[in-house]
């Protein structure tokens, strides 16, 4: 089969309704160029944008070595636009290789000094729009992304908006955008985005077979896009049942990248599943160590707590609770509120991720906090958010369980933990205990109605 045709007009034929979230959409590094001036730099300011972008730069890495390449370009004066562009695109993977966002600030400085260069480059305002989706600056992103599109309406012009409305919860305006994606160049980053709206919308087998397709597309020359991929297509596969397909998937990821943090996670995860708890806390170690973030560390305290390493769980839970906040506020806000801890600390968090994002993942984390907050009447109308587009995501149809038990909604309680149990495995352990228990509340209930 022709995979263009394929994808042409078929994306979001989508049955209406990842939260196990790899997080964020992957936007494709193209090296187009701004027009060369072929002229030296000038002499610039300490604190200019060229100045920062120029500021020593250590590391052996093929990243490492190609930004210290552009500086020396740009320093030269050869090509220096497009030098700075490739500069720019170089942090942005050099951000995604290291999971640093610092660089995405050295590559915003890049856009910067090439927008002053050459006044509303649409290269210039790209590399901005990529920066600002990164750093969870959604609505800015989606300015920039509908001003390129009145520029020039490029395929990575319709992805950047695509992933910015997606984010904010605007999912029909967002699947339009990544359909003329795809029409315009169906590949890797088209397809693995009309996937992930898929899952969104409920349509999982859909969302499996686009992202295989982005799986074929893959290649070693862009090894970050292609680990990203197959660690999706494993979460997507896991989801439909724990077996040698999702590990097989998260194999193909660390070909790619080895110690791909993503595929380590999701790779623990399944191990959790299996209760195989040693191993699959030797390797949620080394992802939460090669990237410290609210989610692996929680994942980490899981497989500790259930291996019984209580100690090393607690060290776990202290350095979460000192940056988990900070980096990443709804993971944090979603596990203080699962333990019952900190709950308004949890309600702050996720009212404040609100208000730049407002996907049904951040609509669940407020549902969750406020429910641990005892606001049961709000967290039923944030669930209600949560639910609306039929993603079939466990934590959501778990939390909406919980919830209904709470208000004394028996019957719809027991629809959507049957729902949920039907992807418990992507469920932490103690969610999974939590739901098990439900479901025996409700036997025990529907036994003692028996005459």
């Amino acid at each position: 089969m022709n995979s263009k045709n394929h994808a042409k007009g078929k994306l979001i034929g989508l049955q209406s309704s990842f939260g196990f979230s790899l997080f964020g959409l992957i936007s494709a590094l193209i090296f187009v160029g701004c027009s060369p001036r072929h002229e030296p730099l000038k002499q610039v300011h300490a604190t200019s944008p060229i100045a920062i972008l120029l500021s020593p730069h250590s590391g052996d890495s093929k990243s490492d070595l190609e930004v210290r390449r552009l500086q020396d370009q740009i320093r030269a004066g050869r090509n220096p636009d497009t030098s700075i562009e490739r500069l720019g695109w170089a942090f942005v993977s050099k951000a995604r290789e290291s999971f640093d966002p610092g660089f995405y600030k050295l590559a915003e400085q890049c856009a910067l000094a090439l927008d002053q260069r050459q006044p509303h480059c649409a290269e210039a305002l790209l590399l901005r729009g990529h920066v600002l989706h990164n750093l969870h600056k959604f609505k800015e992103a989606e300015v920039a992304a509908r001003e390129l599109i009145s520029k020039r309406s490029l395929p990575f012009d319709f992805g950047l908006l695509s992933d910015a409305l997606m984010e904010q919860g605007k999912l029909e305006e967002a699947i339009d955008a990544c359909q003329k994606m795809i029409d315009l160049r169906p590949d890797l980053h088209s397809y693995a985005r009309g996937a992930h709206l898929r899952w969104l919308k409920g349509d999982l087998k859909g969302a499996e077979k686009l992202m295989r397709l982005a799986g074929d597309a893959a290649s070693p020359r862009d090894a970050d896009s292609a680990a990203w991929v197959f660690t999706r297509l494993a979460g997507y596969q896991f989801q439909i049942g724990p077996g040698a397909e999702a590990t097989q998937s998260c194999d193909a990821a660390l070909e790619f990248r080895p110690d791909y943090p993503p595929a380590l996670l999701l790779k623990g995860r399944l191990l959790l599943a299996e209760d195989e708890n040693e191993k699959a806390c030797e390797l949620l170690r080394r992802a939460a160590r090669l990237n410290p973030l609210p989610e692996y560390q929680w994942t980490l305290i899981e497989a500790l707590s259930t291996a019984r390493h209580d100690d090393d769980a607690r060290m776990v839970e202290s350095e979460l609770s000192i940056r988990g906040a900070i980096t990443d506020p709804r993971s944090y806000a979603l596990y203080l509120a699962t333990r019952g801890q900190s709950t308004e600390l949890a309600l702050r968090l996720a009212r404040e991720e609100l208000e730049s994002r407002e996907d049904v993942f951040t609509h669940d984390a407020l549902s969750w906090a406020l429910a641990s907050a005892g606001k049961l009447g709000e967290a039923r109308q944030e669930s209600a958010l949560a639910l609306a587009q039929g993603t079939q995501d466990a934590r959501l149809l778990f939390h909406a369980a919980v919830l209904a038990h709470k208000l004394g909604f028996n019957q719809e309680s027991e629809r959507f933990a049957a729902h949920a149990r039907l992807f418990k495995q992507t469920l932490l352990p103690s969610e999974r205990t939590q739901l098990e228990a439900l479901h025996r509340n409700f036997v025990s209930l529907i036994s003692h109605s028996v005459p």
